[in-house]
């Protein structure tokens, strides 16, 4: 048993959980050993994006066996970035860490994130994947496509092309973090956009320790998809082009129709006419989609929602705790 928790806390863990009950002891357990040689207090914030395990009963006999630990659960599942954000809203330490509670970051991580974090005195220490061991194709085609997009289409040009997950925080930049009031963000995204000094550490991401993964395709594209609309414009440009683009088409096949008329020759018109039809017309539903994407995102702004509701705590919940992510 654990003596109560004193004075100042230097470090939070902050770990988004789905449907991890098989994995939450276990890392609980290398954490706490990786830990030992660090000085200062340390607490374990499990943030339960509603699982439908038995996660968070896992978390409160964590919490009740060991004071360092919090627990939080969401009133419904809002997805594992929003969980990260809560975790940081409420993390009290000089400095945040976020794994994930699978393992594939493995805590050994604290003590190298937090050395590189004092030597470089960088804001931000990304966890920079070297080797992605037992990932599947699809996995490793996604996540390439996916920083691809934030790299070169975002103009991201900080983030490493093989990706990040885990990440330490200074206390500047989760004070900074909280004037934020973006409901469908990506906290790696956001974190890079504000500019605050970083540094990077390689690891190798590990295979997970238990269960399946709760990250679903589904998960992914919106998240892709959110990334875009949040930070870049270049979507809205691309259909001005492509608008331009098509216009000057129009434009030199009306002529080429004008020229073949002055010597009486007869433009076919059932194919080329369909052919131009189905593709207007495809393009067309493409651009509206676009627009409804940034449409809809507008308008979730504009609701004012909580970004999440905390329907129950364990261990030592503050206030704070209980409010929501009012914002």
């Amino acid at each position: 048993m654990h003596t109560e928790l004193a004075g100042t806390i230097t470090y939070s863990i902050v770990v988004p959980a789905y449907c991890e009950a098989g994995n939450i002891g276990e890392f609980h357990r290398r954490l706490s050993a990786a830990m030992e040689p660090l000085d200062g207090e340390w607490e374990l914030i499990i943030v339960d994006d509603r699982s439908i395990d038995e996660t968070f009963a896992v978390v409160s006999e964590l919490a009740a066996r060991d004071p360092r630990v919090r627990g939080l659960r969401f009133a419904r599942n809002q997805g594992s970035h929003t969980a990260i954000l809560c975790g940081l809203h409420h993390a009290r330490g000089e400095c945040a860490v976020v794994l994930a509670a699978d393992l594939e970051d493995p805590p050994e991580l604290v003590p190298q994130l937090v050395a590189k974090w004092r030597e470089d005195k960088a804001k931000i220490v990304w966890g920079v994947r070297g080797r992605r061991l037992a990932q599947t194709r699809s996995t490793l085609f996604f996540a390439g496509a996916f920083y691809f997009i934030l790299r070169h289409v975002m103009g991201m040009k900080e983030m490493p092309a093989s990706g990040t997950d885990c990440f330490l925080a200074d206390r500047v930049v989760l004070d900074a973090l909280a004037r934020f009031p973006e409901r469908n963000l990506n906290v790696i995204a956001l974190l890079l956009w504000m500019g605050f000094d970083q540094a990077f550490m390689v690891y190798d991401k590990q295979p997970r320790h238990h269960g399946s993964s709760g990250w679903t395709l589904a998960k992914k594209i919106k998240l892709a998809i959110d990334s875009v609309t949040s930070f870049s414009y270049v979507p809205i440009r691309w259909m001005s082009l492509i608008g331009v683009g098509v216009a000057c088409g129009g434009f030199l096949y009306a002529g080429l129709v004008f020229v073949m008329s002055l010597f009486d020759r007869v433009v076919p018109g059932w194919s080329s006419l369909m052919f131009v039809v189905l593709v207007l017309g495809g393009m067309q539903m493409m651009m509206l989609g676009i627009l409804g994407e940034y449409l809809w995102r507008t308008l979730d702004e504009g609701r004012r929602r909580p970004r999440y509701i905390v329907e129950d705590t364990a261990g030592k919940a503050e206030p704070a705790d209980l409010r929501g992510g009012e914002g």
